[in-house]
């Protein structure tokens, strides 16, 4: 068992890391809830009933995770800002302009991901992960046409909200 743990988290850690960052702006609080996430999915493995992907199994774990986690958290008073030393990946290959001005969108979205209610957040962070709205739906309790609709609004109000910005 903790060999297959080993390999799974190893599979999936920036699956996790993403959906921890979609969460949480914080870099100490995001390493707190990911290391929830990790416990969850250790538990949550002995119950895999082999219903739905692992990966899909795996994602709804850590988003009901995370939700515990702002729900908890949303009671405390914050006063950090958004970190900026989230991982570059691409922009590493392009020109420090280029890298600069993605760096600022990506940051640009995740805040305004981060401020969106949490069902949103999880059918668009889900999406984003490549997931069906079958999948969607599965991980969130919902219906697959309810998962569209709300994909669909967060989608225009994601868009709306970074429109406003500029």
């Amino acid at each position: 068992m903790a060999e297959d743990f080993a390999s799974i988290l190893k599979q999936y850690n920036g699956l996790l890391s993403r959906v921890a960052a979609g969460y949480e702006a914080n870099e100490a609080l995001r390493q707190e809830l990911l290391q929830e996430i990790a416990v969850a999915v250790w538990q949550g493995l002995q119950r895999f009933e082999h219903k739905s992907s692992l990966k899909t199994y795996i994602l709804k774990i850590a988003h009901n995770r995370a939700v515990t986690h702002v729900a908890s958290n949303a009671r405390l008073p914050r006063s950090d800002e958004l970190d900026e030393n989230t991982e570059h990946g691409v922009s590493a290959l392009l020109n420090p302009e280029d890298a600069t001005a993605q760096d600022k969108q990506l940051q640009a979205l995740l805040s305004v991901v981060r401020t969106l209610p949490l069902p949103g957040r999880q059918v668009l962070t889900l999406s984003l992960e490549g997931l069906s709205y079958g999948e969607i739906a599965d991980v969130c309790g919902i219906t697959t046409s309810h998962a569209g609709v709300l994909l669909k609004r967060t989608k225009e109000e994601v868009v709306r909200r970074l429109n406003h910005d500029e």
